[in-house]
């Protein structure tokens, strides 16, 4: 299956539409970009270190503007001014790699409570806001904790309670299992589907490509500064030339599946996509 950049335009939230960016020092942030995330969909953007990932989610929410192209939210241009960027950064939620970058409060509770009270929100609704957000992250027990008294985990957990409590439209995270064990990884991505439940686009940059083909709905791939092709989950197993043009190889259970199908293990054709699914299967 040939894969293609997504181009429905009725179901997107967020489009960037051959967008490009340079740095000072010459730099190819982005070069001809073009991507489009759906509404309630969970996307994943795959690209080794240096591809563009952070370079992009910066343009998501006017962070970074570009220097050709455009993006669009909700099917309008980014207004740039402060208002417009205003009204976009309470849509467009972004936790950062590294949680020591975004966390600057002493309390859990002041520093998820910054964000509703710099929108000039009343007390009443901000710890409204607040008490949900830190429920949806499993740390309501820690809203008076110190913040520098936290694990690692516990801090991105608190980012993205923070960025919730603004009530975005979409969530993009950057390598947000990056520093995490694998038991860390597993609460966090029941986080993750709490959110999608919720009706919260995701946008998440990582290089881990088995992570991405058991959570994500949609993979999109980067390398050069250009997203090179849009592919669906289901479908990946047949996409292996595209993911080897980025730099990836197909993700272990599929390879796994591939090779009990050629040994005569398995006779269905089904690709699961994880390893209880294909446990079922024997």
């Amino acid at each position: 299956m040939k894969p293609t950049l997504e181009n429905t335009p009725n179901s997107s939230l967020l489009g960037l539409e051959r967008v490009s960016f340079r740095y000072p020092d010459g730099g190819i942030g982005l070069d001809d970009c073009t991507l489009t995330i759906r509404r309630g969909s969970r996307n994943a953007l795959i690209g080794a270190n240096g591809s563009g990932k952070t370079t992009l989610f910066q343009h998501c929410n006017g962070l970074l503007r570009p220097q050709a192209g455009v993006v669009r939210y909700d099917g309008e241009p980014i207004d740039y001014g402060r208002s417009g960027l205003r009204q976009l950064r309470s849509k467009v939620g972004m936790v950062f790699q590294n949680p020591d970058r975004q966390l600057f409060s002493a309390s859990v509770q002041e520093d998820v409570s910054f964000g509703p009270f710099n929108l000039g929100l009343d007390e009443s609704i901000v710890r409204q806001r607040v008490a949900s957000a830190l429920l949806a992250v499993g740390m309501e027990a820690f809203a008076n904790k110190a913040v520098h008294n936290l694990s690692y985990g516990e801090k991105k957990r608190v980012c993205i309670a923070g960025v919730l409590a603004m009530e975005p439209e979409l969530l993009v995270l950057d390598e947000p299992m990056a520093g995490l064990d694998q038991r860390m990884q597993d609460e966090f991505l029941i986080v993750l589907d709490g959110l999608h439940n919720r009706g919260i686009t995701l946008l998440l940059a990582t290089h881990d490509i088995d992570f991405a083909y058991r959570w994500a709905d949609h993979l999109h791939l980067i390398a050069a500064g250009r997203c090179t092709a849009t592919l669906e989950a289901a479908d990946l197993a047949e996409c292996g030339d595209a993911l080897s043009a980025v730099g990836f190889p197909l993700p272990k259970v599929v390879e796994l599946h591939r090779r009990l199908m050629a040994q005569g293990v398995l006779s269905s054709e089904h690709t699961p996509r994880t390893h209880t699914e294909l446990l079922a299967l024997l």
